[in-house]
C-alpha cells in the first residue's frame, strides 16, 4: 500500500516539477487555451488582481540564461534574475505576454521599468510601488489607491472591468492555493526520500507558471498521499534554508548526499510568496485594501524595509519549530540586500547556538561541484561537532 501511494506522490509531483522545468512551455500552453498571460516581476506581485482581470498571473524569475543583449542597458554587477529577464525580453522568450509588472524593491529594480520602455518597448509594462516604510499608517492608504490604480490599469489590458466580486474571488482562490502550499511544505519536511530537496522546489516553483486553480488541485491530491506515507526523516539532518531562491537546482542536488533535508525555508522565491494570507472580509476595507494589508503585515524579508530587523529572530524560531539543525544561506550574486543583512542575522543565529553556511549561488552556475566541498564539510561538522 505504502509503495503505490509513494508512487503516486512521485508522479504528482513530477506534473508540477516539470512545468517547473519549461516555463516557456507552460506560456505556449496558456496562449494556446486563449488566455490572456501578464508576466509579473519579483517579489510580491499583486497575482490576485491579475486573476481578477481574468488573466494568468506568470512569474518572471530569470533562469538559465547568458547576459547578451541585455548587458546595453544593464551594469555587469546586476543580479541574474534581472539579466535574464531583460534578455528573455529583448529576445521574444516574453512574446505572447500582454503585459508585464515591473516591481521596485531594490537598486536595480528601481531602474528596470525605465529599462524596459527602452529595451522591450513592444511588450507593454505596468509598474508597482510600494511605500519604503510600510509601518507607517499613510502606507496603507497608499497601497490601497496603489492596489486600485494596477486593477484599472489591468482592467483595461484584459478587457473587462476588475470588480470587487472579482477581486473577492481571487482572493479566495489565492487563499486556498497558499493554505495548500503551506501544508505541502510541512509534508515535503517529513518526507526527504519522496521529496527531496530540488523536487520540493520544483513542485513549489510550478505555481508561477500555472493557473492556480489548477496548480491547487493537484497540489492537494498529492498533500493528500504524502499524509498516507510513514514519516521518513530517520537519520537525516533538517535546515532551513534562507535568501533569495535556492537555484540551481545543482546545489539542491547536493544536499541529500550528505544527509540533509529541508526542514523549512525563509526563503523569497518560495515560503515568502504563501506564508501570509490575505485578511478576511472581518477585517474591514475594500478588498484592495485588505490586500495591502497582507503586504504591509509581511516582515523579515530582505528586500522589504524592516527597521525591527526580524529576520534572524525569523530563522531562529523556524530552527525551533521545524527541528532544524542549522541554517543555510543562499547567498544570491550582487544581491546587495541579500549581503546588508547577513552580517546581523549571522550574528543572531550565532548567539542562538545555530550553525549557520553561507554559499554563493547564481542561476548561471555551470554546476556545484565547487560547492560540494562545503556542503560536505559542514554536513561533518554537525556530526562531530
Amino acid at each position: 500500500m505504502t509503495d503505490t501511494v509513494q508512487q503516486e506522490a512521485k508522479r504528482l509531483a513530477q506534473l508540477l516539477i516539470d512545468v517547473a522545468a519549461d516555463p516557456k512551455a507552460a506560456l505556449r500552453a496558456h496562449l494556446a487555451g486563449g488566455r490572456k498571460v501578464v508576466g509579473c516581476f519579483p517579489v510580491l506581485t499583486p497575482d490576485e488582481v491579475v486573476h481578477a482581470a481574468g488573466m494568468v498571473p506568470f512569474g518572471l524569475w530569470g533562469g538559465r540564461k547568458n547576459a547578451v543583449e541585455s548587458t546595453k542597458y544593464l551594469q555587469a554587477f546586476c543580479c541574474s534574475v534581472m539579466k535574464a529577464n531583460v534578455e528573455n525580453g529583448m529576445t521574444g522568450v516574453y512574446d505572447g505576454l500582454t503585459a508585464v509588472i515591473t516591481t521596485a524593491y531594490c537598486d536595480t529594480l528601481k531602474c528596470i521599468e525605465e529599462v524596459w520602455k527602452v529595451a522591450v518597448p513592444a511588450l507593454p509594462s505596468i509598474p508597482f510601488v510600494c511605500p519604503q516604510n510600510r509601518k507607517d499608517p499613510a502606507a496603507l492608504d497608499f497601497l490601497e489607491s496603489a492596489f486600485a490604480r494596477l486593477a484599472e490599469a489591468l482592467g483595461a489590458f484584459g478587457g473587462r472591468p476588475v470588480t470587487e466580486e472579482a477581486l473577492e474571488k481571487s482572493i479566495a482562490v489565492f487563499g486556498a492555493y497558499r493554505a495548500e502550499a503551506r501544508r505541502f511544505s510541512l509534508a515535503a519536511a517529513q518526507h526527504p526520500w519522496t521529496i527531496p530537496a530540488a523536487a520540493r522546489h520544483g513542485v513549489l516553483k510550478a505555481a508561477y507558471f500555472m493557473r492556480k486553480e489548477d496548480y491547487t488541485e493537484i497540489l492537494a491530491a498529492l498533500n493528500d498521499a504524502l499524509g498516507q506515507i510513514p514519516d521518513e526523516r530517520e537519520g537525516k539532518t533538517g535546515v532551513v534554508l534562507t535568501g533569495l531562491m535556492a537555484e540551481p537546482n545543482a546545489f539542491l542536488e547536493l544536499l541529500p548526499d550528505y544527509g540533509f533535508y529541508v526542514a523549512a525555508d525563509d526563503l523569497v522565491h518560495e515560503s515568502l510568496q504563501f506564508r501570509a494570507d490575505v485578511p478576511g472580509p472581518e477585517a474591514g476595507g475594500s478588498a484592495a485594501r485588505r490586500l495591502a494589508m497582507r503586504f504591509v503585515g509581511v516582515d523579515g524579508c530582505s528586500l522589504l524595509y524592516d527597521d525591527e530587523k526580524r529576520r534572524g529572530k525569523r530563522l531562529i524560531e523556524l530552527c525551533e519549530a521545524h527541528g532544524a539543525r542549522a541554517v543555510i544561506a543562499c547567498m544570491m550574486k550582487f544581491c546587495d540586500p541579500e549581503e546588508f543583512d547577513f552580517p546581523l542575522y549571522s550574528k543572531e543565529l550565532a548567539a542562538a547556538g545555530i550553525p549557520l553556511l553561507p554559499v554563493e549561488v547564481e542561476q548561471n552556475m555551470a554546476g556545484a561541484e565547487g560547492l560540494r566541498t562545503r556542503v560536505q564539510t559542514f554536513s561533518e561538522m554537525l556530526r562531530f561537532g
